[in-house]
């Protein structure tokens, strides 16, 4: 156990988390996504929603406040809004301690950039279209 770290992330997560590098991406992934098949680097968080592994996260992982939009999540056509959504928002905001940028790709456009993340975080998230995709900020001087 370590102090001030999420319990939920793992060993091989905060490598991962670490390795990363400015503009790398992190793919958090719903139950029925096929993360084992897409990802270069597959870490599982069994037990938890995504919106949980986004919080813990986004404790230690900055965002990348260089591009429009930091994040990105699976949408399931035009005019539709999963409520999972309103939750990514919420939590992104909250850690981040300001509004969040969450944009939104059709279902195979997520995919496609979704195959080149960095790595893959699969959870149990059960909320159809419960995934979305993170790019890693830089860490400045202080924090």
């Amino acid at each position: 156990m370590l102090k001030r770290i999420p319990p939920l992330l793992s060993g091989d997560l905060l490598k991962i988390l670490q390795d990363m590098g400015h503009g790398d991406e992190l793919t958090i992934t719903d139950a029925n996504y096929p993360a084992a098949s897409n990802a270069k680097r597959l870490v599982r968080i069994d037990g938890a929603d995504s919106t949980a592994a986004l919080e813990a996260i986004l404790t230690l992982m900055p965002l990348d406040d260089f591009v429009d939009a930091p994040a990105f999540v699976m949408s399931p056509g035009p005019g539709e809004t999963p409520p999972v959504i309103a939750a990514y928002q919420k939590v992104c905001d909250t850690v981040v301690g300001k509004p969040v940028k969450i944009a939104a790709l059709a279902r195979f456009d997520f995919y496609t950039r979704a195959a080149q993340s960095y790595a893959h975080v699969a959870t149990n998230e059960r909320r159809l279209y419960g995934n979305i995709i993170l790019k890693k900020g830089i860490v400045r001087p202080g924090e």
